[in-house]
């Protein structure tokens, strides 16, 4: 007996969309839809030609979806779709995953949720911070602000990473290998920030830095690009002395846009001053302005 073939993976995707559009549509009663039900109606969910006219589609054509055939959809019909089918945000995204589409994004969190903002905290006294699309600081620790100065103390324009490494003198001098470390920031930041471009926000970002620092207009120049991987800092603190810390990148999935960064102790020296830095005789809340 001939071994099994293995089923084409596209075949599997149109399979699973077809089955998915089936469920979907069986599940809107015509009511839901603006549709009078008929006297002689049999099934109570929406028919293919029902859903076929609410997206402004051939029935055909949408018969031969349901069917699983090899035809092309398009953004605009996949969204149509997804109005008729009154999908919610989880299956929209799920809908053009099927159809082999670019997932339509969400659009990005004006900040943290309290419940991250609290994970934040219980991070001390390892620092901790988040950042939304654009980089700008939307929480972050005790601990980080001991490192780099409270962010609070600023104006909400100049709580941007990018911003603040690039523009404030005093993290030339905390940072160790400044022109490295920047550089490498830069090209994770451009990669980051492919998905934006035209954004006028971004635009005006960078506009402003390449006025303001002469380092990152020829860095920006280079078109550098690099993936964000779990990596090491070395922080000359001018109270805390060395500090070696590995960081590590996590998503918010539920929070669009926000990332959050933890910076965790590379040797006992660091977690030993890490906390004298944050601990019970650490005098206050640091201020960004007053040299820590």
């Amino acid at each position: 007996m001939p071994p099994e073939q293995a089923v084409p993976p596209d075949r599997v995707r149109r399979r699973a969309l077809a089955e998915f559009l089936r469920s979907r549509r069986e599940r809107i009663t015509p009511r839901e839809a603006g549709i009078l039900p008929g006297p002689r109606r049999r099934t109570p969910g929406l028919r293919r030609e029902e859903v076929a006219q609410l997206s402004g589609v051939s029935v055909t054509w949408y018969t031969w979806l349901e069917q699983a055939r090899d035809i092309s959809v398009s953004r605009q019909v996949l969204e149509s779709l997804a109005r008729a089918l009154m999908l919610d945000a989880a299956e929209r995204r799920h809908l053009f995953a099927l159809a082999g589409e670019p997932l339509p994004g969400r659009p990005p969190a004006d900040g943290p949720p309290p419940a991250l903002q609290r994970l934040v905290d219980a991070l001390d006294p390892h620092p901790a911070y988040c950042l939304d699309v654009h980089w700008n600081l939307v929480a972050w620790n005790r601990a980080e602000a001991a490192l780099i100065g409270d962010p609070a103390r600023l104006e909400p324009r100049a709580r941007n990473l990018l911003r603040l490494m690039f523009t404030d003198p005093r993290l030339r001098t905390l940072v160790a290998d400044w022109p490295g470390q920047a550089r490498r920031l830069l090209a994770q930041f451009r990669a980051d920030a492919r998905q934006r471009i035209g954004d006028p926000h971004l635009e005006r970002l960078t506009g402003e830095l390449r006025q303001e620092s002469p380092e990152f207009a020829a860095w920006w120049e280079s078109h550098d690009v690099a993936d964000f991987h779990a990596n090491r800092r070395t922080f000359h603190h001018p109270r805390a002395g060395l500090l070696v810390l590995d960081y590590v990148k996590l998503a918010a999935l539920d929070t669009p846009g926000v990332k959050l960064f933890a910076c965790m102790p590379a040797d006992a020296e660091t977690a030993g001053r890490l906390r004298e830095l944050t601990g019970p005789q650490a005098d206050g809340r640091p201020e960004a302005g007053d040299g820590w």
